[in-house]
């Protein structure tokens, strides 16, 4: 029998770690540092706003309003981690927001009531993910360009339906959700959804073979396809994903602001991408963590919070935030390169 060449030997063991689990252990330990840091800067967060409005900032009415805020643009966050863990991105979310909200808020929708509002936002929304998706997947077209296209559409639709006019709900099943009487133990129902979408994208992500693949996909496509994913497939659901996401954001939109407009979801794709960089999810693809998103959602919300309740501009938080995007940007390319 041939004995193995010294040298390939040791490349085996050099690949095989003695313990069989450091890499895993390492990614953990790593995960756990930049989850701590973003549990860190939001601690620091809450300490300069109690200290800056210790009247209202920590008022049980406030945190509710913070969390409230950060449930719309977080379920829409959770999608958007899984399409930029996969390498892809989507710059239509809003107008995906827009769209499914002004849909679900027509004269013609709401005679249907509650069921009828509901059925059409996320429907409208996953409609809206599938086309992504099939131009992305199947038709070759960049994902930058597909989901710009997107975005010009469905901001123009939304304004055609609406001609610019504010829908008001009329349904007393969806109004009354918005209402302080609907609060279950105190937490509003949109809290509860946004809880509930985090945590099934925290399983879907860890526990189950799609987000395996959704990882792979983002780190390597072609050695993903070589390993018997279905790539084209793999995109096209992410972006369905996506587009679900959106309509249950769109839900809760209606039930935040009581009607539809087109104007609804603005700068959510900003928003949203920069919630998931600052959660420590790579541009490039391969890495993610929902919980370093929804972190970054509720960064920036206090953030915003704080800032209003200071009577600071708009303009400065727009800085703000800008800042500490490439603060993150930043810290990532550090990281790349040091790993």
């Amino acid at each position: 029998m041939t004995q193995p060449a010294p040298a390939a030997e040791a490349a085996t063991h050099k690949s095989t770690p003695a313990d069989g689990g450091s890499p895993w252990r390492t990614a953990v330990a790593r995960a756990d540092v930049r989850t701590l840091s973003l549990l860190g800067v939001l601690a620091a967060l809450i300490v300069i706003g109690g200290i800056t409005q210790p009247d209202s900032f920590l008022d049980s009415d406030n945190v509710q309003l913070i969390l409230t805020q950060a449930s719309v643009i977080g379920v829409v966050t959770v999608g958007m981690t899984f399409v930029i863990i996969s390498g892809g991105i989507d710059l239509s979310v809003g107008a995906i927001v827009a769209l499914a909200s002004v849909w679900a808020t027509t004269v013609a929708t709401q005679d249907f009531g509650f069921a009828g509002i509901l059925f059409t936002a996320v429907i409208v929304g996953m409609g809206c993910g599938l086309v992504n998706g099939v131009l992305i997947a199947y038709g070759a077209i960049v994902p930058f360009i597909a989901t710009l296209a997107m975005l010009a559409a469905g901001r123009g639709l939304a304004l055609q339906i609406t001609d610019g006019k504010t829908q008001m709900v009329t349904v007393d099943g969806v109004l009354k959700l918005g209402e302080r009487d609907s609060y279950i133990l105190g937490i509003p129902p949109l809290v509860l959804v946004f809880a509930a979408v985090t945590v099934a994208g925290w399983l879907i992500l860890n526990r189950t073979t799609f987000g395996r693949r959704s990882v792979a996909v983002g780190g390597n496509a072609e050695a993903a396809r070589l390993a018997g994913i279905d790539v084209r497939r793999q995109r096209l659901y992410l972006y369905l994903l996506s587009g679900l996401c959106c309509g249950i954001a769109a839900f809760l939109l209606i039930i935040l602001s009581g009607s539809g407009q087109n104007t609804n979801g603005n700068l959510y794709e900003l928003d949203a991408i920069a919630a998931v960089i600052i959660g420590g999810t790579l541009l490039s693809g391969g890495r993610g963590t929902i919980t370093g998103s929804v972190l970054g959602v509720l960064i920036f919300t206090t953030i915003q919070n704080i800032f209003a309740l200071n009577n600071l501009e708009t303009a400065t938080q727009q800085i703000a935030k800008g800042a500490i995007i490439v603060a993150a940007v930043l810290v990532q390319r550090r990281s790349a390169t040091t790993s």
